[in-house]
């Protein structure tokens, strides 16, 4: 037999590993800023073009390469970086394999500036396909400027992978957010066709933080500051009271890396047990400085992955450090009697001087022996009727006379036509059609057995088929706001809605003005209220990012979903007959009342045969 195996030719392998490195936009967007902080930048500019697929341009003041460096870099395994393998385990650097731009110049079109200050002039090199075009010498700035054009130019199956212009600039804020919030004494510049998304100055992390999620985040955010031998915990976490339904606002850093962690979320989250709500997620921006031989980060292609030498020390560390500033705050309740005392002021203020004892006044008159005008209790409470009685009558109550005799009514008393009205409400119950059970699920009858319904499931899909034909073959109603509401979110968020204005108006949205910060509502929906209208729009900013919509329809599509499952009543909701009959009749109603508008199932029915099934064992 002939060989068969063969070494790939370098176009092919580039291509290959372009794969792992390069995703999205979104992970160029990652290597190139990394690139740019590891040169020592002090400031970074982001430009984007069609959310990154047209041109992702990163420009930085680091200190650049020489002519041999420039074309050098596009090789691979070619690294500035690390020199042999043990210097894995002792990084200081973002960057550290040599793939990154190497697999970018295999699938798109790469243009590279660069000049080091103590030279004249710069390099610049053009590269398509893996392939140097140009090079020559060029006038610019100190620093380099790499513009990455046509992104899967070569590849147009994994273009065609690529989800829509508003789901891929998410990402890249993401990551842009994720750099920016490592590296507050780096300003940073994102544009996006033309428009500035942040402009962020050199500054500390709190105002960091505050520049990149809005200005009402500084009133929601807790220190976090703790040293020790393995590990120091800096950072912020955000009050219980401002939790979200989703893991938005979670970052953990490790030496000013991001990394993903469930480990160390979980120790947070210990933390805050008996201050959240049922299904509420709590904010927090963690900065953990470790050992570099502790961690090992050469586990992933992302590096958003790491290994901890001590993780279950960690684990403890971070719980107790977090608990313990939520209780030094009072944002936590001590119950510990025994406490000293200065655990209830933070550090910093704890030697302050200017305290005041607060002052207690005294009611000299109060008398608690003294005796106040007394009710006769009737001699005999045989014949009294049931609670129900009791607070159908309790308005009888003379005050001036404190007489409760009234309370105590005999049912013989009580006119038929009154007995039988009071009756009436639970006769009703008895005779439905309809039960609730455990306010979670509905039983109703019909000839062939019973149907089980899940009334949340089955709201949505009522409300998923209402939204959606109204958005999409009805005009959208609106109602205007007698006074329009501002909403504050982050400049990522502001953008996000601004790109899907039109069919939020289509929806019944009126909007007045937007600004970097918020965005001002004149009118909604007539089928939502204006208390809703804070949690409806971030669980669509959360829905959008999640979907894969493509086309108009589709966008309406998750909004119809995202609104239905923000206003569909939730578990635990009690409902009244008439309630439980009304959403039966409208769940049957629907064209698809099968399956939610998730895919799950809204009822399931029992025959008599399989209810017998189930007794005749």
């Amino acid at each position: 037999m002939s060989d068969i195996i063969q070494l790939l030719p370098d176009h092919v392998a580039n291509q290959i590993a372009a794969g792992e490195v390069v995703q999205r936009p979104a992970s160029v967007v990652k290597e190139l800023i990394e690139n740019s902080i590891d040169a020592g930048a002090t400031s970074i500019t982001l430009l984007l073009k069609d959310a990154g697929k047209t041109l992702i341009q990163v420009i930085d003041d680091g200190k650049g390469m020489s002519v041999t460096d420039a074309r050098l870099s596009f090789e691979r395994h070619a690294t500035s970086k690390i020199k042999e393998a043990q210097d894995l385990f002792n990084l200081n650097t973002k960057g550290f394999r040599g793939e990154a731009l190497a697999s970018i110049a295999a699938i798109a079109h790469v243009e590279l500036k660069t000049k080091q200050e103590e030279d004249e002039l710069g390099t610049q090199i053009k590269i398509e396909g893996s392939e140097i075009t140009s090079q020559e010498v060029v006038s610019t700035a100190k620093g380099t400027s790499i513009a990455v054009k046509n992104l899967f130019f070569n590849i147009p199956a994994r273009r065609n992978f690529l989800k829509s212009d508003t789901v891929e600039t998410r990402h890249i804020v993401d990551e842009f957010q994720r750099v920016a919030l490592a590296h507050p004494n780096i300003s940073f510049l994102l544009h996006h066709n033309n428009n500035e998304v942040y402009h962020l100055k050199k500054s500390n992390l709190r105002k960091r933080i505050v520049a990149i999620f809005g200005a009402k985040m500084n009133e929601k955010l807790v220190p976090i500051n703790e040293q020790t031998d393995i590990i120091t915990v800096n950072g912020f976490v955000a009050k219980p009271e401002f939790s979200k339904k989703k893991r938005g606002e979670q970052f953990f850093f490790v030496n000013n890396r991001f990394i993903k962690s469930s480990y160390l979320n979980h120790a947070v989250v210990n933390a805050f047990e008996g201050l959240l709500e049922s299904g509420s997620h709590p904010s927090y921006f963690l900065y953990l400085e470790v050992p570099a031989n502790t961690i090992d980060i050469n586990i992933h292609p992302t590096k958003t992955e790491i290994k901890f030498d001590n993780e279950k020390a960690l684990y403890a560390i971070l719980r107790a450090t977090v608990k313990h500033s939520l209780g030094q705050y009072n944002v936590a309740p001590v119950l510990d009697f025994d406490r000293d005392a200065t655990l209830d002021t933070p550090y910093d203020y704890s030697k302050k001087s200017g305290s005041s004892v607060p002052p207690i006044t005294v009611d000299p008159s109060f008398n608690p022996f003294k005796t106040e005008t007394s009710y006769k209790e009737p001699s005999s409470t045989s014949n009294l009727s049931k609670n129900t009685t009791i607070h159908s009558y309790q308005s009888n109550f003379k005050k001036d006379t404190g007489s409760w005799e009234a309370l105590y009514t005999n049912t013989d008393t009580i006119e038929p036509a009154q007995q039988e009205q009071l009756f009436e409400s639970e006769q009703e119950t008895e005779t439905g059609k309809t039960f609730q059970i455990q306010k979670k699920y509905l039983l109703s009858s019909i000839k062939s057995g019973v149907v089980l319904i899940h009334q949340s499931l089955a709201h949505q899909r009522v409300l998923y088929e209402e939204f959606l034909e109204n958005i999409t073959v009805k005009e959208a109603s609106s109602q205007q706001l007698l006074f329009p509401v501002n909403i504050s979110f982050s400049s990522s968020d502001i953008e996000m809605i601004y790109s899907i204005k039109s069919d939020l108006e289509s929806a019944g949205f009126m909007f007045d003005e937007f600004t970097k910060e918020s965005v001002v509502i004149a009118g909604i929906p007539t089928s939502i209220s204006e208390s809703q209208i804070t949690l409806i729009l971030e669980q669509l900013l959360d829905d959008i990012e999640l979907e894969v919509p493509d086309t108009s329809f589709s966008h309406f599509d998750v909004m119809a979903k995202s609104f239905a499952k923000s206003l569909a009543i939730k578990t635990g909701t009690s409902l009244s007959p008439k309630e439980q009959e009304n959403l039966v009749n409208n769940l049957f109603s629907c064209k698809e009342p099968n399956i939610s508008p998730f895919g799950k199932p809204t009822f399931k029915t029992l025959t008599l045969n399989e209810i017998d099934t189930i007794f005749n064992k």
